[in-house]
């Protein structure tokens, strides 16, 4: 969790009030245990706007991560008044077991399979900064839940806002202004999957290592997910599936900064493939021209290879 906001976000939250209303993204799961699910959309910024892309991102269950990557360039204060929008609603579903919940640090996105349901529901998250990260590879369960979460600051965290001349108290007590939002999982003693008081981090590293979700998602997923479910954290900015028909696709995502040199480099963060990612695009039938263009471009979205 983290409270300071940065100037941009000040700003842009300045800029606009608005209602939303939420299209939740849920998806069936394709036959022949196949993984690419969903159309990506296209919406006309209206002439007379004036709403961030925060807007757009949230009227249509994105993270501003995922908003930014299919449309580069975008402006993210004023989006273009007339201009076209992708909404990268087309993905690669993770290499994982399709039970409980799964999160994607890389693409900042929550996966959860309801038990006894043949769908997923897909929400996009905010992460831990550089340094307070969320945890990238871990297999746990929910532990217990909250409605109306109080936080307590750790002596770190004391001391992290005092040099900045900032001040804590002791505990924040639940309710609207709390950082934790209205509702909280508890994946392990350090970690949560909880709400937030500043939806605009959802798709942002702006955390102290807990999930951030939006209100309306981390209300559902308190109200839809047992305790005991089991919750896997991976970090895969590179997903790739050989479909059942022989189509190959790979989506490809900037992977998260792990030093303070990444993170401030004009230069894109390099991208290593595994062995699995590998076996499915060296392919008698691939372009490899058009893998190639795809890791260049990391729009985040699905690319077929043949």
């Amino acid at each position: 969790m983290k409270m300071r906001i940065p100037a941009l976000f000040t700003a842009l939250l300045a800029m606009a009030t608005f209602s939303q209303t939420t299209f939740a993204v849920e998806y069936e799961l394709p036959a022949n245990k196949g993984r690419l699910v969903g159309h990506n959309l296209e919406v006309t910024v209206p002439q007379d706007s004036k709403l961030p892309l925060e807007y757009f991102a949230a009227e249509y269950q994105m993270g501003l991560s995922n908003m930014l990557e299919a449309n580069p360039g975008v402006d993210t204060f004023l989006p273009k008044a007339g201009s076209k929008l992708t909404i990268p609603q087309q993905l690669i579903l993770p290499d994982t077991p399709r039970q409980g919940i799964i999160i994607n640090s890389a693409e900042m996105r929550l996966y959860y399979y309801p038990k006894g349901t043949n769908t997923v529901v897909v929400l996009p998250i905010g992460i831990g900064e550089l340094g307070k990260d969320t945890p990238l590879n871990w297999v746990t369960t929910v532990q217990r839940k909250k409605a109306g979460p109080t936080w307590t600051p750790t002596k770190a965290m004391h001391a992290e806002y005092a040099a900045r001349g900032e001040f804590l108290p002791a505990v924040f007590p639940a309710g609207p202004d709390n950082p934790m939002g209205l509702y909280a999982l508890y994946v392990g003693r350090l970690y949560a999957v909880h709400g937030t008081n500043a939806n605009f981090g959802v798709g942002l590293r702006v955390s102290h290592g807990c999930v951030r979700l939006r209100d309306d998602d981390i209300k559902w997923l308190f109200d839809n997910v047992p305790v005991g479910t089991r919750v896997q954290f991976i970090n895969e900015p590179v997903k790739a599936t050989v479909e059942a028909d022989g189509a190959r696709y790979i989506e490809v995502h900037d992977p998260l900064s792990t030093t303070e040199e990444e993170l401030n480099s004009s230069a894109p963060v390099p991208i290593v493939l595994s062995n699995a990612i590998n076996n499915a695009v060296t392919d008698s039938s691939v372009n490899s021209d058009t893998v190639y263009k795809a890791i260049e471009r990391r729009s985040g979205m699905p690319t077929r290879i043949n």
